[in-house]
This record gives C-alpha cells, structure tokens and sequence, in this order.
C-alpha cells in the first residue's frame, strides 16, 4: 500500500516536467550548455593550455550546479502544512485563517496555492518555470538557481562572442563601401570542429537566449535578495504595504512593526541559507521581533480581509462570459489588455454576482457569490473577468452587510 503510494506520489512529480514552464526553461539550459562546449572546442580547445581546461571545466560546473539547485527547487518543493492542520493550543485558532480545502487552519506565514491545491509554508509564489510553488524548503535552491544561471550565462556569452570573433576575424574583407565575409576562407591553423554558417547562426541564437537570460534572471535574483535580507516573502511584503495603506487610510495610530524581522541582514540571510542546505524551523513557528509575537502578521492578515470585504464592491454579470483568456468577442482592447497572469478567469452566467476587489480598466478580480450548499461544500470561485461583462448594482448589499456587521458587533 506504502509503495503503491509513493510510486504514486514520484508519477506526480515528474509529471512537473510536463509543463510550459521547464520546457521551456531546460530547452534554455540545454542550448546554451551544448553550444558553450561546441563553441569552446572551436575557440579554445581545452586539451591544449591549462586555460582551455579551466575554462572547460569551469562551464561544466556552471552547467551541472544549474541543474542541481533547479531539480531540487523543483521536486523539493516548498513544503506543505500537514492536511487539518490545527495549532497545539486551541485559543490561537481565533488568529489564523481556515482553509476550507486542506480542512485545516493556516499557519503563520503560509498560505493557499490554487495551482498546487496545498497551503504552502512560508510562501513566496507560484512559479511556473519550476512548476511548483517557492517556500520554505526551497527558497535556498531557488534563490541559488537565479544567482548561477546568470553567471554561467555570461560566461557562455563570452564563448559565443569570442568564437565569433576569433572565426570571423580572418574571413572579413574590408571595401569602400562593403563589408564582406567569406565562410570558405582558410586558415592558418584548422579547428578541430568546422565553423560553417549553420553554426554561426546557432551561436548567434544561443548569444541572444544567453544575454536575454542573464539580464531577465539577474533581475529576479536581485528581487529575490532584497525580501530575503528583510527575511521577508514577496506575499509578505505585499502585506507589510497594505498594512500601511490600511492604517493611513482608517487613521488608526497603529505602529505595525514587520515580526520577522531580525534586525540584521545576516541573521535575516542564515534563515534561509545554511551550510545543511535545510533552512533553519520547521515551518510552522518562527523567530520573531521582541516588540510582536506569532500571530502579528496573521492579526493583520484578518483586518485586511475583513476590511476587503468592507471595500468590494458587488456586481451583476449582464452578458455570458465562457473563462476564456483573450476573448476576442469582448472587444479588442479586452483581448489585448488580458492580465498577464497565471491567476484563473471565471465563466460567468447573465445575472449571476460578483464582489470585485479590485480590476484594471478592461478587466476585474473578484469572488462569485455562491450558494450556501456550495459554501458549505467548500467550494470558491474567484478570478478575472471581462469589465464590460458586468455592471455594478445600485444596491450594494456587500457593503450594507458589512455596515450591519459592524453595528451587530
């Protein structure tokens, strides 16, 4: 039963690989590895100097530590919160948030992924180039992976634009006017692979994915990096700034002081990085600032929820809408200004309710009023849909509601 179970269990993890995402992702890989080595036999043959080989050696390394850190952020994964969870003391589940379809409540820092169906420990987000979620367990490998696929991407830049350079040195002719280059020339010395125009072609290619990689890649590592020094998740910085909208806005006088933070960046860094390769908890309790105490970031999360709900504004589907992506029956500008988002749309049926919560200018976000068998059976449906498809209601009873909640409370 145990190994029914876990063969079971390995199925569902390499099928991660049946995605868009590390298609797409180790197609990269794979054509910018092959065509450094190819290129580094033509420019630099390793068996040759003491520098081809360092440099040889130095691009398997790059290539292998790669794979390493993305395999293990991709089948690692982020770690989940145990199915029906419940905190040890039962008075702590008045500030967490309950997750109807992991039966459980969630614990500080985690949260609900829809395309992993968990609650994730301290997430960060969904990422579809490892087709899985960026949390607790993996944050290390991830943040590792951004760092060395830059780094080996330049170092393969530098092959292609040397190979190119080296090869094409001699074979240029100069005129008045003209600029011409004779493939056919020979040369003094033979390389050991010929470097014919299909080759340069793949060079010039692999040089774009290469540069294209190190400048998009870097970017995310360097976002990445500055949540991580603030021992922060990209959600939680989120958080931390509705917070503060949230007491502008209420004119409350709160002070609210961000609890995991450390107070130094390297304490804040070791929470993630240790020389075990495991970060430091277990993912469910962590340490925290003196001024607050666990439950700090989920008490806010519950205000900003009740406070969302204050806000969201109620409307009535006055056209069908079947959840496509780009509908190009709803106008060009709706097809064209779709979210560029991984984040569901809803079908929508004439005269069915939505409370918006927030929305681009063609576009909306928000939760279908369902019935109460549905609500009871834990179901939920919330995602984007075209503007044009509904209009707001004269009564809102989204926010009537809210105002009786208040004056019952």
């Amino acid at each position: 039963m145990c190994a029914v179970s876990a063969a079971d269990f390995n199925l569902h993890e390499v099928r991660r690989l049946c995605h868009w995402g590390p298609v797409i992702a180790l197609s990269v890989i794979a054509i910018c590895s092959t065509m450094a080595i190819l290129d580094s036999i033509i420019w630099y043959w390793p068996l040759d100097t003491t520098g081809g080989s360092i440099n040889f050696i130095m691009l398997l390394n790059w290539t292998v530590l790669i794979l390493y850190n993305y395999f293990n952020a991709m089948f690692v994964g982020p770690g989940y919160i145990p199915l029906g969870w419940k905190p040890e003391n039962q008075q702590d589940t008045q500030y967490l948030q309950y997750c109807r379809v992991c039966q459980g409540y969630k614990a500080p820092r985690s949260h609900h992924c829809r395309k992993c169906n968990r609650c994730v420990m301290k997430m960060d987000h969904h990422c579809p180039w490892i087709n899985n979620c960026c949390g607790h367990l993996n944050h290390a490998y991830f943040t590792s992976f951004l760092l060395l696929a830059p780094l080996g991407c330049s170092h393969a830049a530098i092959i292609f634009i040397m190979t190119m350079y080296t090869q094409l040195y001699e074979r240029i002719s100069f005129g008045w006017s003209t600029v011409k280059i004779d493939m056919s020339a020979v040369r003094q010395f033979q390389p050991l692979m010929p470097f014919s125009v299909p080759a340069f072609a793949a060079t010039l290619f692999a040089l774009g994915l290469a540069l294209g990689t190190t400048i998009a890649v870097g970017m995310l590592f360097i976002i990445q990096m500055k949540v991580i020094i603030r021992n922060k998740t990209s959600i939680e910085s989120w958080i931390e700034e509705k917070a503060k909208d949230r007491i502008q806005h209420y004119q409350t006088g709160e002070d609210f002081i961000f609890p995991y933070d450390l107070g130094s960046r390297w304490l804040n860094f070791k929470q993630v990085f240790t020389w075990s390769g495991t970060p430091k908890g277990d993912g469910l309790e962590w340490p925290v600032h003196p001024k607050c105490h666990q439950h700090t970031l989920t008490i806010e999360q519950l205000k900003q929820k009740a406070d969302k709900r204050v806000r969201s504004v109620q409307y009535r589907a006055v056209e069908d809408y079947n959840g496509a992506c780009c509908p190009l029956s709803k106008g060009l500008q709706t097809f064209f200004r779709t979210p560029c988002t991984e984040e569901p749309r809803i079908p929508l049926n004439k005269g069915e309710t939505i409370l918006a919560t927030r929305g681009t200018k063609w576009w909306m976000y928000g939760d279908k009023v369902l019935s109460e068998e549905q609500i009871i059976g834990g179901d939920r449906v919330r995602g984007w849909f075209p503007r044009r498809c509904v209009e707001k209601c004269h009564y809102d009873t989204a926010a009537s509601d809210s105002t009786s909640d208040k004056k019952v409370n």
